[in-house]
């Protein structure tokens, strides 16, 4: 059973301590016995030789995923797990073809879409996180951009920074006139989906000129650079001064980016961190599909960007091994990984989340039963 009271971890990758919880967790799940949600002992298939999975998907919650998946080969050998970050549009394209094993998506996956899949479809939330606007100017470390102001600059009709709709919530703050660089997806992306739908929620004139979606015409007038990936987005703000872009929160955390307090529906400006994202998460109710978009969460500390992002799975399964597998993996995710999520910039989910998503994943296979145990420490971002 995994040791959910362990003390809070804080590298970029588990302690040896969570190494050891996972282990007799994966031990007791494998060997035969292991809790159940209701604390009951019930038996668990064990794997038959080696297991390889293959997911591919959003590079939203890819640092998390490939901070889960080097732990469980670490731990468990027999189950080995590859994940590429292509985008949740391509993720979503390669799970209907079947070329996959599961997918990963910040916009789960539209009922259009599902409807080709004929092996069924399980969205599984399994994080979450806030979408920023990181900035490189220099000398600048504390912008704040209001609704009217943000929405504007994505759309190009703001294209200096220092524009009187940007100073006006920024006295004192020396803002260079100079033009604003934008830096944005060029590839087919979740991330995308959800900055530009609460944009276009925010900003009438982003709404018109942008609209909302994966991919989106962004302007031609002002300076804008197309990149991949948030990876690409992030190095794109650095490699540009007075550049500034839509990235995952981890993404800017982890390469010390700037990022802007942005104004929230209650009128507050609010910087990311884990208290602003966690009061956002907590104002909009998980639906019993488990896909719900926050387009603008209300609440005076709520950051206004934040999503939930899925692993698609497939209800039905041929090869036992990989069912298995799979819901090792979504065990782990929901309990020993949920505890790693802070210290890389992600929120961890509410226990009543990770309730919801183990009984989804109890359809793969019926005779296996994912063990959540008590919720989990939280730790320190």
């Amino acid at each position: 059973m995994l040791n959910l009271n362990q003390k809070p971890i804080r590298s970029t990758f588990l302690t040896s301590l969570a190494i050891t919880a996972f282990t007799l967790g994966l031990s007791a799940c494998g060997g035969g016995g292991g809790g159940t949600t209701g604390g009951t002992e019930a038996a668990k298939p064990a794997f038959q030789g080696n297991v390889s999975l293959t997911g591919a998907g959003a590079s939203f919650p890819a640092p998390l995923y490939q901070n889960w998946f080097v732990t469980i080969a670490q731990t468990l050998p027999q189950l080995q797990i590859n994940f590429q970050s292509v985008g949740s549009g391509a993720g979503i394209e390669q799970f209907i073809q079947n070329t996959i094993d599961f997918g990963a998506s910040d916009v789960a996956i539209t009922d259009a879409e599902a409807a080709k899949v004929t092996r069924g479809v399980l969205a599984l939330p399994m994080t979450a996180g806030a979408i920023v606007l990181a900035y490189n100017i220099p000398g600048v470390d504390d912008l704040k951009l209001t609704r009217e102001a943000y929405g504007e600059i994505m759309a190009g009709k703001v294209t200096q920074w220092n524009d009187p709709k940007i100073i006006k919530a920024n006295p004192g703050v020396k803002l260079p006139n100079r033009p604003i660089t934008v830096v944005h997806r060029s590839d087919g992306s979740g991330t995308t989906a959800v900055f530009t739908k609460h944009v276009a929620a925010v900003s009438p004139v982003f709404e018109k000129a942008v609209g909302q979606g994966r991919s989106v015409s962004w302007p031609t007038k002002g300076k804008f650079i197309g990149a991949r990936g948030n990876e690409g987005v992030t190095a794109g703000i650095q490699q540009n001064e007075n550049s500034i872009g839509f990235v995952e929160f981890g993404f800017a955390k982890s390469q010390n980016l700037s990022m802007a307090a942005l104004e929230n529906k209650a009128g507050k400006f609010v910087a990311p961190n884990g208290k602003s994202e966690s009061a956002a998460l907590a104002a909009v109710p998980l639906p019993e599909n488990l896909i719900v978009f926050i387009s603008d969460p209300p609440g005076e500390e709520a950051y206004p960007i934040v999503t939930y992002t899925w692993m698609l799975l497939y209800k039905k399964y041929d090869d036992d091994n990989k069912a298995i597998g799979l819901e090792k993996m979504i065990e782990f995710g929901l309990t020993t990984g949920q505890q790693v999520a802070p210290t890389l910039g992600y929120i961890a989910l509410p226990q009543n989340v990770v309730e919801k998503v183990a009984a989804a994943a109890d359809q793969i296979t019926p005779n296996y039963t994912i063990n959540i145990g008590a919720p989990a420490a939280p730790a320190s971002p």
